[in-house]
């Protein structure tokens, strides 16, 4: 199942596979394969690409019954995360 959420994510941000991919240690063919639902990443790697596309990873509580895997985890929400309190 290809990953559009992290597509346009990425785009919105006017990152190049490429260059989203150097932010996160990673091959841009990495990139691709996530977008193309070719490659589930590790955790670690959701959680680096959400922060540096200001996203959160969806929790296990938001997977619907049939679905499993790590490639879930890392469904980007269409939200920003939350600010943090300013001070």
């Amino acid at each position: 199942m290809k990953n559009l959420r992290l597509k346009a994510a990425r785009a919105a941000k006017d990152l190049s596979q490429q260059a989203l991919a150097e932010k996160v240690g990673v091959s841009r063919q990495t990139i691709n394969a996530i977008e193309k639902g070719d490659y589930n990443p590790t955790i670690r790697l959701c959680i680096a690409i959400c922060r540096e596309l200001d996203k959160t990873p969806v929790s296990y509580t938001h997977l619907r019954a049939h679905e499993t895997g790590r490639n879930l985890v890392c469904r980007l929400l269409l939200e920003k995360k939350k600010e943090s309190s300013q001070e």
